[in-house]
């Protein structure tokens, strides 16, 4: 079904109730939808930045090539999922649950991915530069062919995550769990692992002293 206009909220909920599912290429820009249960729902080519999806539930959603640029999504269920060639650059992931969602080639440029469960997910190719993973978990995570250059991975949890291929330039990565995850042909340098763990410590030290 197509959405050629824009559709609020209600409407929205009001149709999925009914029990309407396929919701291509609708536009939902800066709507409010935080907290609604819309599992199962198509969201494909959907237009949603800006679009409020705090705490809602999109378990199983089809959101292929969709566009999420700048949308809020903290704690949003997103569990087995499709996010294929989605783009969410600068959208708010805060602890939202990916986990074995497929989102290959999915743009998530500075996004903002902190506590957010990313286990089992399939990331291949995936864009992440510049994106905070603080304390994300990615058990089991497939990252080849990823680029998590200039990312923040520091206190994550990359224990079993395949790293082949993957663009690491200038990723800050302190106390991170790799456990015997595959680095092959990754540009990872342990050296300016380390580097960069003192430089990051020094300014700590500067600022506290401060």
């Amino acid at each position: 079904m197509f959405y050629p206009q824009q559709v609020n909220a209600k409407e929205l909920k009001r149709s999925y109730d009914r029990g309407h599912r396929d919701f291509c290429r609708i536009d939902l820009q800066s709507i409010d939808l935080s907290e609604s249960s819309l599992s199962g729902i198509t969201f494909v080519q959907a237009q949603l930045n800006d679009t409020n999806l705090s705490l809602v539930d999109l378990e199983g959603a089809n959101l292929t090539e969709a566009v999420f640029s700048k949308a809020m999504l903290w704690r949003a269920n997103l569990r087995q999922s499709q996010l294929v060639g989605s783009r969410g650059d600068r959208s708010n992931l805060i602890r939202a649950d990916l986990s074995q969602a497929n989102c290959r080639q999915i743009d998530l440029q500075r996004a903002d991915l902190r506590l957010a469960n990313l286990q089992l997910t399939d990331l291949t190719d995936a864009n992440l530069t510049g994106a905070n993973l603080s304390y994300t978990n990615l058990m089991g995570a497939n990252l080849a062919g990823a680029n998590l250059s200039y990312a923040n991975l520091t206190g994550a949890n990359l224990i079993g995550a395949n790293l082949s291929r993957t663009q690491l330039n200038r990723a800050i990565a302190l106390n991170v769990s790799w456990g015997s995850n595959r680095l092959r042909d990754s540009n990872w340098n342990q050296d300016r692992e380390i580097a960069l763990s003192l430089h990051q410590a020094m300014s700590l030290s500067k600022q506290v002293s401060g």
